[in-house]
């Protein structure tokens, strides 16, 4: 079973909790990442070259537990995530900093522990995790 087909399962299962911006967002955003040439390295990349190292570390440990709009753009200018992720999920590039600020903290907790990224391989049983917290 690929990614997708995980996601858009635990997204029936989540019922309404499917149909939220949020729910939205983060399957559109793990979708996005996967196709990223960095993955979630490239992310911590950028939000490290963007000024944003501690607050990644923080994310990684998981400590403050969400980010703001603008967090998000800053950290993500110039990756094409939240385009990615906005066309993905069917929403505009706003929809996706607000959602990401409580998404992407915890997606760094989630796929870098400790500000590692893991192993590709390993996104699926995490992807699954993550999106169970939206039930």
């Amino acid at each position: 079973m690929g990614i997708m087909d995980m996601i858009q399962s635990l997204a029936g299962q989540t019922g309404a909790a499917a149909g939220t911006d949020q729910a939205k967002v983060a399957g559109g955003f793990i979708e996005a990442l996967t196709q990223h040439p960095e993955g979630i390295q490239g992310v911590l990349d950028a939000f490290k070259n963007n000024g944003m190292a501690e607050h990644v570390g923080n994310w990684a440990a998981g400590q403050g537990t969400t980010a703001t709009p603008e967090q998000v753009q800053q950290g993500l200018g110039g990756t094409g995530l939240i385009e990615k992720t906005a066309e993905k999920a069917g929403v505009s590039p706003q929809v996706v900093q607000v959602a990401l600020a409580t998404v992407l903290p915890m997606v760094i907790q989630h796929f870098a522990p400790n500000g590692q990224a893991t192993p590709t391989s390993s996104m699926g049983s995490m992807a699954q995790s993550l999106l169970s917290k939206f039930v």
